[in-house]
């Protein structure tokens, strides 16, 4: 499950409602955070020690429901760790960028060297309700 931010809300609406164009973004990646970056994107993203967003592939929706089509695995943390990775976020670039939607890992996970931080097939649902 995923919340919308500010930034895709009102860009949603001003498509749908106001005919603003809206571009999708060619690519879209997933970042890793240690607090919840809430609607306005200002959570805690890890950084340093190898860290880097991944390119994210989702599959068509189904009633309102889409998943990551790929296995994610972020390169391990060196030299040391990324403290504990607590939440997640869909961004529209690399780096900087607008967060588009973000949620809580089901598990909590303390990085270290040599343990990576991986999401299966299907672990990132995005949902709209």
């Amino acid at each position: 499950m995923a919340a919308f931010s500010n930034y895709l809300e009102d860009a949603l609406i001003n498509h749908v409602l106001r005919n603003t164009a809206l571009t999708s973004p060619t690519t879209v990646y997933v970042g890793l955070f240690t607090t919840d970056p809430t609607d306005a994107g200002s959570g805690t993203e890890v950084s340093g020690n190898a860290y880097a967003r991944l390119a994210v592939e989702f599959d068509a929706p189904s009633n309102g429901v889409t998943q990551n089509t790929n296995v994610e695995t972020f390169p391990t943390p060196t030299p040391g760790n990324w403290g504990t990775v607590t939440h997640f976020g869909i961004f529209d670039a690399l780096t900087g960028g607008n967060l588009l939607y973000h949620g809580a890992l089901t598990t909590s996970k303390l990085t270290a060297a040599g343990d990576p931080v991986e999401f299966a097939i299907g672990d990132l649902t995005i949902t709209h309700a």
